[in-house]
Formats: structure tokens, sequence, C-alpha cells
């Protein structure tokens, strides 16, 4: 899909970036198309995968969860049905906003918040208890660059 976006579509795909709630009309007005042509290309947009989802980016303090950490995984246990089981454990920890599989040292990081320590404590010792080896915690301190939009222009 990458290949067949033209200008008019990485144009809506960066507007959409920066504010997903504006209307379709002002969409339709910042890329020169018309309403019902700029709601076309978004829904064609949605079918093809390029737009996962669209939705509100949340301060993590002003909600309630100012703890933040970035946590490295080493698997105690390398099959497909253990990294299965413990992927599918992560689903269900509805504080971790991320988890990548990694190369390397370790087998994945993920991104927890925690509304305070012993929140953190808990959510840890879940991990633990569903297969993970070693669990390596960075405390988040400071955001330096706010995650960025994909530079499609």
């Amino acid at each position: 899909m990458a290949d067949s976006l033209d200008e008019i579509d990485r144009r809506l795909l960066t507007e959409l970036q920066q504010d997903a709630g504006r209307t379709n009309v002002e969409l339709a007005r910042l890329v020169g198309l018309s309403p019902a042509a700029t709601l076309h290309r978004v829904r064609r947009l949605k079918e093809s995968g390029v737009i996962r989802r669209i939705r509100a980016e949340l301060d993590p303090p002003q909600a309630g969860f100012p703890l933040k950490a970035y946590v490295m995984i080493t698997l105690a246990r390398h099959t497909p049905q253990t990294e299965r089981a413990f992927a599918d454990s992560l689903k269900a920890i509805p504080e971790v906003l991320s988890a990548d599989v990694v190369t390397g040292e370790i087998d994945m990081i993920l991104l927890i918040a925690a509304r305070d320590v012993p929140d953190l404590q808990r959510i840890l010792l879940r991990l633990s208890l569903h297969g993970a080896q070693r669990v390596t915690t960075l405390l988040h301190l400071q955001e330096i660059k706010t995650p960025s939009p994909l530079p499609l222009l």
C-alpha cells in the first residue's frame, strides 16, 4: 500500500497524525478535496491498514498514571507455546501500553504505566509469574521528545 500513496493521501495522513479529531469538512479543506472524496480516501486508508486506528492521546499523569517504566524481559523458555502464552498474558495486563519483541540479550521491551510504586510492583510480579526469567526496569524520568508522526511529506 505504501507505494500507492499519492500526495493527497500523504497530506491526509500527516493532518490526521497531527490532529485526528478534525472534522471531515475541515480535513477536506486542508487537503483540497470535497468532503465526500476525503471521507472515501480516509475509509480506504483504514480498510487497507495504513490507518490502524484513530484515538485520543492522553497525558498519563493527568489521567492518574504518573509512573512510567520501560521493562526489559528475558523469557525463561523459548518455545512457540511459552512465547505465545507470555504474549497473551501481556495482552491481559492493561497497564502494559506497548510490547515489542527485540533482538539481542533481551527478548522484549515493554512500556508500562502505573499509578504508584506498589502498582508497578504488582505488574512486575505478574510478569515474573507468567514466564519472565529476568525483568529489568527503567523508570521514565523526563520526556525529551514526544512521539512524532511519520514524516510522510
